[in-house]
């Protein structure tokens, strides 16, 4: 098992209630990670949708996760 810190933003945050949260999980990718937590919350993005960043670089979603990683799902952001 290992622990992420994980950050909310914009759309993400208003769905999950959380501007962030730690959890301990089982999951070993940013990928699995964003999937365990669309079941959870009910994401309304794809994976194709959102960006990933791990301990504050832009990463593939196929990134391994280590023991105190901070990860940050970044959707897309509307404005005008």
């Amino acid at each position: 098992m290992t622990t992420i810190h994980i950050t909310y933003f914009a759309a993400l945050r208003d769905v999950t209630g959380y501007a962030e949260e730690t959890l301990i999980t089982e999951v070993v990718t940013a990928q699995a990670l964003f999937h365990k937590l669309t079941a959870k919350y009910h994401w309304p993005f794809s994976e194709a949708d959102i960006q990933v960043a791990i301990n504050d670089r832009y990463q593939p979603t196929d990134t391994l996760l280590k023991e105190g990683d901070r990860v940050v799902f970044i959707p897309p952001v509307a404005g005008g």
